[in-house]
């Protein structure tokens, strides 16, 4: 009996969850400004990967002020305020390198992301005496090695998830391109918790993006350590990109299945098993209309999106290889 009563109430938790995700979203179409997910990149082969949305002149600089520590998610995070004011979320661990590269990559192809920037070495005054999270990564005098920057954009707001399940773009070749890129960079963690809904005043639209992206470029699937299943470019190099081609659709194999001995944890399996789907059967088409954008980067330019993230000259290398195989793997569909 406990049993049963137990699962009822995972399960209504889980129902609440989904009904409230999908009144968010009702919610942000019923008002006028234009919903976007993604932009025709028309410069595609003049765009800088290195640094990325924000570009070379909204790069941090300068000694930064701590602000507030942030407790959400799984990673160590704060907030800071540079010199001119502008301020940034740090993000420190194994996903500040992944996450940046992924968003120069995703934001080369049209799809809207973060600024984010990576840094070697950052200096940030008025450091707590010790953080909730993170303590072991910084170094000392208050500099801190590698980090992720994510700029704080004036006139932005956050106003709100988006569910892969139901959005506005359903079923578009937008969104389904979007499913390719997961895949093609080994990004597992599609829970709806890690995607944004921004609200820009200029131009006046509302966008839809990927905001957390540090689980890539490592494995298909979550794993019971970290470092294995995120920035682990021996996993990534040996791993399936395609696992079926149908006359119609095309398979991936992001995201995995989780392992059945994760069972015990009800509430992360299912969230994590629903997402299974976001890789499947995606129209043959769209993935290949997505491989055409892709092929038009040029080898330096994929590079690039590497070294930005601190990766060195062997890891850049290797990494971009990978990225290049798998888009003459979408142009032979």
């Amino acid at each position: 009996m406990r049993r049963k009563t137990a699962s009822f109430t995972v399960f209504l938790l889980l129902a609440t969850s989904v009904a409230g995700a999908e009144t968010r979203v009702r919610k942000d179409n019923s008002a006028d400004a234009q919903t976007v997910l993604w932009s025709d990149p028309r410069d595609i082969t003049s765009r800088n990967l290195f640094y990325g949305a924000g570009g070379e002149r909204d790069q941090p600089h300068g000694i930064m002020t701590f602000l507030k520590e942030d407790k959400g998610g799984t990673n160590p995070k704060f907030d800071v305020r540079d010199e001119d004011g502008t301020k940034w979320r740090a993000k420190l661990g194994v996903e500040a390198r992944p996450e940046t590269a992924a968003a120069h990559l995703l934001w080369a192809v049209g799809y809207f992301t973060d600024e984010d920037y990576f840094v070697f070495s950052l200096t940030v005054e008025n450091m707590p005496s010790h953080l909730k999270r993170g303590q072991n990564l910084l170094g000392s005098n208050g500099i801190i090695p590698n980090v992720r920057l994510k700029r704080r954009i004036q006139g932005e707001k956050k106003i709100g998830r988006w569910k892969w399940k139901q959005n506005p773009f359903r079923g578009t070749r937008e969104l389904n391109g979007l499913r390719v890129m997961m895949a093609l960079i080994n990004n597992w963690d599609l829970i709806d918790e890690n995607n944004s809904i921004y609200q820009e005043s200029d131009p006046p639209e509302k966008r839809y993006l990927v905001s957390d992206l540090g689980s890539s470029f490592g494995k298909t699937g979550y794993s019971w350590n970290s470092t294995m299943s995120k920035d682990n470019l021996k996993a990534y190099r040996h791993s399936k990109f395609i696992t079926k081609i149908a006359p119609d659709y095309v398979d991936f194999s992001v995201p995995k299945r989780p392992p059945l001995l994760y069972f015990f944890n009800l509430g992360w399996f299912f969230t994590i098993v629903h997402t299974h789907w976001i890789g499947k059967h995606i129209p043959r088409a769209d993935a290949k209309w997505m491989g055409e954008i892709l092929a038009r980067l040029s080898p330096e330019q994929i590079r690039d999106a590497f070294r930005s993230a601190g990766y060195s000259p062997q890891e850049t290398e290797a990494y971009a290889e990978v990225i290049q195989g798998r888009i003459a793997e979408l142009n032979k569909l």
